[in-house]
C-alpha cells in the first residue's frame, strides 16, 4: 500500500514545493516594488549595472541578431520560392525579428549571460557573509543589490532589444542584397512600409518585461541560494532554467495580448 501511494506522495511533495517558492517570489517582488519608490537610492550601484547588462551586453546581442537575420532570410527565400512569392523575404525578416526573434533572442542571451552573472555574484556574496555584513551595517540587501539591478535591466533591455531588431534586419538585408539579388532601395522600402509602430511597440514592451525577469531570477535566486560552492552553482543553474521558462511563458502572453484578434 506504501509502495502504491508513494508516486502520489512524491507529485504531493514537489506541488507544495513548487507553491511555497511561488509565494516566497511574489513577496520578493512585492518588496522589490515596494523598496523602488523609497528612498535611499544607490545611484552608483544603478549605473554599474546598467553598464554590466547593458553595454557588455552589446557583442553577444550583436553577434546572436545579425547571424539569425541572414538565416532568417534565406529560410523565407527557400519556403516562399515554392510558392513563387519570393519578394516577401524583407516584409517577413522585418515582422519576424521585430515581433518575435529579435526581443526573444535578446531575453534569453540576457538570460544567459547577465541571470547567471547576478545569481553567482549574490550567492557568493552571501556564502561569504558579505549580505550579513550589509544588514549589520544598517543597509538594507534587498534595496542596495536587487532594486539597482532590477530599474537598470527594465530600461536597458528594451534598448538591447532595439538594437538587436535593426542588426537582425540588417543582417537580412545584407543576405538578400548579395546572395539573393535583391534591389537594395526596394528592400528597405519595403521594410520601412511595412512595418507598424504596434510590431515596435510590442518588442519594447517585450524586452523591459524580458529584462524584469532575468534580473529579478537572478536576484531571487542569489539571495535564497543554499550554502558552499555547491549553493552557488544550484543557484546560477536555477536562475537561468527559470528565467528562459518565464520569459517564454511571458512572450506567449504579451504575444496573445497584442496581436490576439
Amino acid at each position: 500500500m506504501t509502495a502504491l501511494l508513494a508516486p502520489f506522495s512524491l507529485i504531493g511533495r514537489q506541488t507544495l514545493a513548487l507553491l511555497s517558492m511561488v509565494g516566497r517570489f511574489s513577496i520578493f517582488f512585492a518588496q522589490t516594488l515596494s523598496h523602488m519608490v523609497r528612498p535611499p537610492f544607490y545611484a552608483r550601484e544603478f549605473l554599474t549595472a546598467m553598464f554590466t547588462i547593458g553595454w557588455l551586453s552589446l557583442p553577444v546581442v550583436g553577434m546572436t541578431a545579425i547571424f539569425t537575420g541572414g538565416a532568417l532570410a534565406l529560410q523565407i527565400y527557400d519556403g516562399s520560392s515554392r510558392f513563387s512569392v519570393e519578394s516577401v523575404v524583407p516584409q517577413i525578416v522585418a515582422i519576424g525579428m521585430v515581433r518575435e526573434l529579435g526581443p526573444v533572442l535578446v531575453g534569453l542571451m540576457v538570460a544567459a549571460r547577465v541571470t547567471s552573472s547576478i545569481a553567482a555574484e549574490i550567492a557568493t556574496m552571501k556564502v561569504t557573509e558579505q549580505i550579513d555584513a550589509l544588514t549589520t551595517l544598517s543597509t538594507d540587501p534587498l534595496k542596495y543589490l536587487v532594486v539597482p539591478r532590477f530599474i537598470a535591466a527594465i530600461l536597458v533591455v528594451p534598448v538591447l532589444v532595439g538594437i538587436g531588431d535593426i542588426i537582425g534586419i540588417y543582417g537580412g538585408f545584407a543576405v538578400a542584397t548579395e546572395q539573393l539579388g535583391f534591389n537594395p532601395a526596394t528592400y528597405i522600402r519595403n521594410t520601412a512600409d511595412f512595418l507598424q509602430f504596434n510590431d515596435i511597440l510590442s518588442s519594447l514592451v517585450k524586452g523591459a518585461v524580458f529584462g524584469g525577469i532575468a534580473a529579478l531570477m537572478g536576484c531571487y535566486f542569489g539571495m535564497h541560494s543554499g550554502r558552499g560552492a555547491q549553493g552557488v552553482g544550484q543557484a546560477t543553474k536555477g536562475s537561468v532554467q527559470a528565467a528562459a521558462v518565464l520569459i517564454l511563458a511571458a512572450n506567449f502572453l504579451l504575444t496573445s495580448l497584442f496581436f490576439a484578434s
